[in-house]
């Protein structure tokens, strides 16, 4: 399902646009991992556009380098974009005109997804492209993928999980650590696990984005953000913690969909976990998503959340779903 638009060889072309962690790291896999994509794609996936406002005087193919997203757009061998700017309106602008003009677009951006997710989704499809967004939810642990295809018979009655890395860690070091919740934000600041402005991650409005994701994928409904009952973490006290943990229990941030007549309801909100559930085991940047089906029971996905090699490899999945589909339409010429 590759638009006319384009031209596909032997050669699979994309182009990166924001050079940030997870950008640069999906570069880096591309690159290190040449030889084996090309044996799952059954031809070479090349990265031959990078486009960032910032200057990477370092960079070991400076050829590829470029300020200006008219240079992917003007190029009809590149069929495929990543998208990994962040927040929404250059993406969204981006992402619109990448479909439109017959290239797949492959992203990690949560909040574009979540916002405007309908609206790219039928562009795709009425470009006859793709829009790909495993990369958005889980960080490095499948999801999107398995709920839409080794899943997809079931009839979902909930999806709720550890979807916030940085949250998991502060509460993580509250616990492990006695610290406070001051003490153990700024230390996953320091450590890069936390924005300057932690307000997304702290109350709840990443795991918001991301329940609702998960929810659309099998539901077809979109909750909007603002309609998801929503509590953070950052009135939670040591004493909370101590408490539970007198009680053989841990406090995590829980996004739960849940699937009843045709409706759907998320929510986020710190819970109280006993020790010897599964999502009890998720520490530290670590990620937990338990789906329940009507046939299949109780599934659970676990992994990292959150880096940027974690979520590069949910994005150059998709990159490979994509690429396997354009080379086996190129050879069926």
């Amino acid at each position: 399902m590759v638009s006319g638009k384009i031209e596909v060889g032997i050669m699979i072309n994309i182009a990166i646009i924001g050079f940030g962690i997870v950008g640069s790291a999906s570069y880096e896999l591309a690159v290190k991992n040449a030889k084996l994509i090309r044996e799952r794609v059954g031809d070479s996936v090349k990265v031959k556009k990078i486009v960032d406002i910032l200057d990477f005087p370092n960079h070991p193919a400076p050829e590829l380098l470029s300020k200006n997203f008219d240079d992917v757009m003007n190029d009809p061998t590149i069929s495929i974009v990543i998208e990994t700017i962040g927040g929404v309106r250059a993406a969204y602008e981006f992402t619109k005109r990448a479909l439109a003009g017959g290239k797949s677009v492959v992203t990690s951006n949560k909040e574009l997804v979540a916002t405007h997710g309908v609206e790219l989704t039928d562009l795709a499809k009425k470009n006859n492209v793709h829009y790909l967004f495993e990369a958005s939810v889980g960080g490095g642990v499948p999801i999107i993928r398995p709920l839409k295809q080794c899943l997809a018979a079931n009839e979902f009655e909930e999806i709720y999980g550890i979807l916030n890395g940085t949250t998991n860690y502060i509460l993580t070091m509250m616990r492990e650590e006695g610290k406070s919740f001051e003490e153990a934000l700024k230390e996953a600041q320091a450590k890069g696990y936390a924005e300057n402005d932690p307000t997304a991650d702290i109350e709840g409005y990443d795991t918001g984005r991301k329940i609702a994701i998960l929810a659309w994928t099998v539901s077809g409904q979109l909750v909007p953000i603002e309609k998801i009952d929503r509590k953070g973490i950052s009135n939670i006290t040591v004493e909370d913690i101590k408490k539970a943990k007198a009680a053989g229990k841990v406090i995590k941030l829980i996004g739960r969909a849940k699937f009843t007549g045709g409706k759907v309801r998320c929510t986020v909100a710190p819970e109280v976990i006993p020790l010897n559930d599964p999502m009890a085991i998720a520490d530290d940047v670590y990620n937990a998503i338990a789906v329940r089906g009507n046939f299949i029971g109780d599934v659970m996905f676990y992994g990292p959340g959150a880096g940027g090699a974690a979520t590069a490899s949910a994005v150059m999945g998709d990159v490979i779903e994509i690429a396997r589909i354009t080379a086996a339409h190129s050879k069926n010429k």
